[in-house]
C-alpha cells in the first residue's frame, strides 16, 4: 500500500530538518576561498559557541559525530595512554571500541544501560590511579541508545573531588541544542556533536568545542593525525576559511541554525524539549509499558526508550507503525535490540508533531497486539497542556459519552 501524507521521522536522529534551513543549504555553491565564504566561516565559527556555552575555541569538520570523537581523542592522547569511559550504552561501547582500535587503552565502568554515568564510580577509580596514568574521562551526556543522560556536572565535581588532572571529554551527539549543556561552566576540555539532532540539519557536520588545557594537552600528544588535526584548522579559521574544502551548503544550513536557536532561546529550547519528554514518559505509563531510565534524575529530554513487554519483539511493532502510519521509529542497539523501541522527540519539534506520534505508537500497539492500556494520547495531551490527568480524563469520557 502507498504511504500517503508525510513521513513521520520519529527516530532520535537524523531529525526532522526545518523548511528554514532547507532553504538555506539549497544554494548556489560559492568560492570556498572568497570574501564572501570567510564571513560565512566567521559566523558559524563563533556562532557555535553560544550553542557550546562556551568562549573557547569550536572546530568544524565535515563528518559524522564518530569522526568527531576520533578528532578529540588523537589530538589530546599518545599511543597506549589510559583512558577512563563509562559503559553507558551502545554509543558509548562504540567510543571504546575506537578508543580500543586507536591504541589507546581504555578502562571501561561496567553499567547496565539503564542509568547515566555513576560519579561514584569515576572518583573510586581517578583514586587508584595515584600515578595519573588515566589522561581523559570520557562520557556520552545523553546515551541515544538508552534515553539515559549522565550528569555532567556531577562527572567534574567528582574529578576534581579525586584530585586528577585527566581531560574531561564528552559526547554531546543526541543533547547539543536540545539538552541543557554548559561546556565552561561545567569544566569540560573537549564536547564532542555532530549536525543531525538537535542542530536540525542533515548528517555530515561534526564538532569540537576546545578548552585550554585541551590545546596544551595537543601540544605534547604524539598521535599521528592529518585531517583531525586542530592546528591545521587554527590559522584558516581565524580568518573565517578551513584547511581543506569545507561543506559549503551544510555551513550555510548551520548559519540558519544557529539563528533558529538564537531567535527562540537556549533556555527556551531546553524547556520545549523537557516538556515534550515528560508527555512522552505520561503517555507510556498510562498505557502501563516501562520507560528504559530506571533512574528519574538521568531522564533523557531527547528521546525516550520504551521497553516492549515480555514475549513482544519492538522490531515487529516498528513494522507495523511503518507500513501502516508512514512513522519511523527508533530501534534497540546491541543489547537492547528486540527489546526496545526509541521515541525522538528533538530537534525542530512541536506539540501537534508529538501527539501524532503518540496517536501513531497507541494505535500501532493495538494493530501489533502488544498488551497495554488505552489513554496513552490523553495522558500526553494533558501533559502538554498542563491539565491533571484525571480532569483530562474526565473531560476524554464525558466527549465520547
Amino acid at each position: 500500500m502507498p504511504a500517503d501524507g508525510r513521513h513521520f521521522l520519529q527516530i532520535p536522529g537524523p531529525t526532522n530538518v526545518p523548511d528554514r534551513i532547507l532553504r538555506a543549504i539549497d544554494r548556489p555553491t560559492i568560492d570556498h576561498r572568497g570574501p564572501t565564504f570567510a564571513e560565512l566561516g566567521h559566523k558559524v565559527l563563533e556562532g557555535m559557541k553560544s550553542v557550546f556555552q562556551t568562549r573557547g575555541r569550536v572546530v568544524i569538520f565535515p563528518a559524522s559525530g564518530t569522526g568527531a570523537w576520533e578528532a578529540a581523542l588523537v589530538n589530546t592522547l599518545s599511543p597506549g595512554d589510559r583512558v577512563l569511559m563509562a559503559e553507558t550504552g551502545h554509543f558509548a561501547s562504540l567510543w571504546h571500541e575506537l578508543a580500543t582500535r586507536l591504541g589507546y587503552r581504555p578502562d571501561f565502568i561496567p553499567g547496565d544501560w539503564r542509568r547515566g554515568a555513576d560519579p561514584d564510580a569515576i572518583e573510586a577509580r581517578l583514586r587508584e590511579d595515584g600515578g595519573h596514568e588515566i589522561r581523559a574521562v570520557c562520557v556520552v551526556h545523553n546515551e541515544t541508545s538508552t534515553g539515559c543522560t549522565s550528569r555532567i556536572d556531577e562527572v567534574r565535581k567528582a574529578i576534581d573531588a579525586a584530585g586528577h588532572p585527566a581531560l574531561l571529554m564528552v559526547d554531546t551527539i543526541s543533547s547539543l541544542a536540545s539538552i541543557d549543556y554548559r561546556h565552561d561552566e561545567w569544566g569540560v576540555d573537549v564536547t564532542v556533536a555532530g549536525s543531525q539532532k538537535g542542530l536540525m540539519l542533515p548528517p555530515g557536520l561534526s564538532f569540537n568545542a576546545i578548552s585550554d588545557k585541551a590545546l596544551a594537552a595537543a601540544e605534547a600528544a604524539t598521535t599521528p593525525k592529518s585531517y583531525w588535526a586542530w592546528d591545521a584548522m587554527a590559522g584558516p579559521n581565524e580568518t573565517g576559511f578551513f584547511p581543506y574544502t569545507p561543506a559549503t551548503n551544510l555551513l550555510y544550513g548551520l548559519a540558519e541554525a544557529i539563528d533558529m536557536l538564537a531567535e527562540e532561546g537556549l533556555d527556551n529550547v531546553f524547556a520545549r524539549h523537557d516538556r515534550f519528554a515528560a508527555a512522552t514518559r505520561a503517555a507510556v505509563g498510562a498505557w502501563g509499558l516501562e520507560v528504559l531510565c530506571q533512574e528519574p534524575r538521568h531522564y533523557s529530554s531527547s528521546l525516550t526508550a520504551v521497553l516492549m513487554p515480555e514475549g513482544h519483539d519492538a522490531d515487529a511493532f516498528r513494522k507495523v507503525v511503518l507500513e501502516r502510519f508512514n512513522m519511523s521509529l527508533g530501534n534497540g542497539l546491541s543489547k537492547v535490540a528486540g527489546r526496545v523501541f526509541r521515541i525522538g522527540h528533538l530537534g525542530d519539534f512541536n506539540d501537534l508533531m508529538l501527539m501524532g506520534t503518540l496517536c501513531g505508537v497507541e494505535m500501532g500497539l493495538g494493530l501489533a497486539g502488544v498488551p497495554h492500556h488505552a489513554g496513552g494520547a490523553d495522558a500526553a495531551m494533558a501533559s502538554l497542556a498542563g491539565i491533571p490527568a484525571e480532569a483530562a480524563g474526565g473531560i476524554a469520557r464525558r466527549a465520547a459519552g
